[in-house]
């Protein structure tokens, strides 16, 4: 399938979806939010076992597309419902998802990783999170996800001081099953896909099911009406606004 921020393809069972804007490192704006729902749409109805999510470059991503944010002709409000809404079409995908995760990853890339239903890190990857800094609440369903994975202590500490983690913490705290070296990511993903792939499909699916049942009231996206109202009220911030931008510039000038 052909889109415009992103790849899809299947082979031999197996999906791929590909973040590919490698030269802005693979930012989540609502192009590329659009893209990836269409993209579970179609996956969800070919005979696709296991969907691979990776992005292209040095990065897995640099989050949500800063640039839209602090745009004042832009409203966040869209951009945090549509982010909403492509977490929930990757957590309710039928195939089993795997996060393949390698370089930065930041902010709104977190809850794309968290929506997946396994995540397998290169040792170089870094994670961080850094809505508060910016002054806006973790949207798109973040802070439920984070807390079903690693805990509502945690989950606390890392959206509250914005720090970096790594992969080997990560692992420690349970957001990650795998930590590979970083030549070895590819063939450790497809080894994981290969090894759900061979699997009963039915059970496998049931299994995805009973998990997620058990886990529903930990990642419940009902309130985030509200995170999307204080995005918006940001947006529209002059202050805000201007935290955001020398933010992005910082992050231009390393």
């Amino acid at each position: 399938m052909a889109y415009e921020t992103i790849t899809a393809t299947i082979d031999h069972g197996i999906g791929r979806l590909t973040l590919n804007q490698p030269h802005k490192l693979n930012p989540l704006g609502t192009n590329t939010l659009q893209d990836i729902i269409d993209a579970t749409t179609w996956f969800n109805k070919e005979n696709v076992s296991v969907v691979i999510v990776s992005g292209n470059g040095r990065a897995f991503t640099a989050g949500f597309d800063l640039r839209e944010f602090t745009n004042p002709d832009s409203t966040g409000k869209d951009g945090a419902a549509l982010g909403r809404e492509m977490a929930e079409a990757v957590d309710r995908m039928k195939p089993v998802t795997i996060a393949s995760l390698h370089g930065h990853c930041i902010g709104g890339g977190v809850v794309l990783a968290s929506a997946c239903d396994i995540r397998i890190a290169s040792e170089n990857t870094i994670f961080s999170i850094p809505e508060v800094d910016l002054g806006i609440p973790l949207a798109w369903g973040g802070i439920p996800r984070l807390v079903r994975e690693i805990g509502p202590a945690m989950t606390k500490e890392l959206v509250m001081t914005c720090r970096p983690f790594d992969a080997k913490e990560a692992k420690s705290l349970g957001f990650i099953n795998q930590v590979v070296k970083d030549a070895d990511l590819e063939s450790q993903t497809m080894n994981m896909a290969e090894a759900i792939r061979k699997r009963p499909q039915t059970v496998i699916e049931t299994t995805k099911n009973q998990v997620r049942a058990a886990t529903d009231d930990l990642a419940s996206t009902k309130n985030e009406w509200v995170g999307e109202m204080l995005i918006a009220a940001a947006n529209k911030d002059d202050a805000a606004r201007l935290v955001a931008q020398n933010y992005l510039n910082d992050r231009r000038g390393r």
